[in-house]
């Protein structure tokens, strides 16, 4: 599939929504026809626990995808990755990652392992969903060289939005350095609740900052208790509550994220014709 895209999921600060994007993502995507792999790229294996799975059960994982990669390594590269019966991908973690990450740093070309992985099957996606862990260490910077654009999800919170300004510093040096094509799709706005002026001034503060400069999507995610619960359920937010409020965002999310390629490509022919 030539047009295979691959996002990585990404804010460094917790608590922000990454895993539940990640999932209800791929698998509104899924929903829409597309071929959808997930990647936990988080030694906690909170993806992997999201999609009803044990982390610890499994005796492949990412972790030995990206030393294999090092080592090279002659390995069947579909090795490992589970079929959810929601209809996408799953590339496992667990534990095992963390000390991969500290493998990754004396390692040739160490930025790019996650990439050389990926490249060996992403052809068989349409999008390829990596959910990266809370922090700028190696295996996010693996995360965002591997990538073809950001989507930044942000809690309505004032220290959340702060934090982007250093996303957007490390963005700007895997530009420079590992990934010039790297683009941030957009920010989108999660665990959102417009009851309370804290939220209301930190999504007019976001809009007001970053508006003018990056996509900011329609959608947001509302806070909700239905959203909190499905994280222990193994399924995603439309298997589990398909008619609440967070499952009706995650649509209109994904939605949003296939509108924006589309257009993206057709400008993508225009540039490529008036040559």
């Amino acid at each position: 599939m030539p047009n295979s895209k691959t996002i990585a999921i990404c804010n460094q600060k917790g608590g922000v929504g990454k895993t539940t994007t990640t999932l209800n993502l791929g698998v509104a995507l899924a929903d829409q026809g597309k071929r959808v792999l997930l990647v936990d790229a988080d030694p906690q294996g909170d993806l992997t626990t999201c999609l009803g799975y044990n982390a610890d059960g499994f005796s492949v994982t990412l972790a030995n995808k990206l030393i294999s990669v090092v080592r090279e390594e002659r390995s069947n590269p579909y090795e490992g990755i589970i079929r959810h019966p929601e209809g996408v991908d799953l590339l496992p973690s667990n534990m095992d990652l963390e000390s991969t990450e500290n493998y990754l740093v004396t390692a040739m070309s160490r930025e790019s392992v996650m990439k050389t992985y990926l490249s060996k099957i992403k052809h068989n996606y349409d999008y390829v969903l990596i959910d990266c862990r809370p922090s700028l260490g190696m295996l996010t910077l693996n995360a965002l060289t591997a990538a073809d654009s950001v989507i930044i999800p942000v809690q309505s919170q004032y220290l959340s939005a702060k934090a982007m300004t250093q996303l957007f510093q490390t963005v700007e040096k895997i530009r420079t350095h590992t990934n010039p094509e790297l683009a941030i799709d957009g920010i989108l706005l999660t665990i959102v609740d417009n009851r309370t002026n804290l939220a209301k001034s930190t999504v007019e503060a976001i809009r007001r900052n970053f508006g003018n400069c990056l996509r900011i999507y329609n959608a947001q995610i509302p806070i909700a208790v239905k959203a909190a619960e499905v994280a222990s359920k193994g399924k995603s937010i439309f298997a589990y509550e398909p008619s609440s409020k967070a499952a009706v965002a995650y649509a209109d999310f994904a939605k949003e994220v296939l509108a924006h390629d589309k257009q993206r490509t057709k400008e993508r022919f225009r540039t490529a014709d008036a040559r």
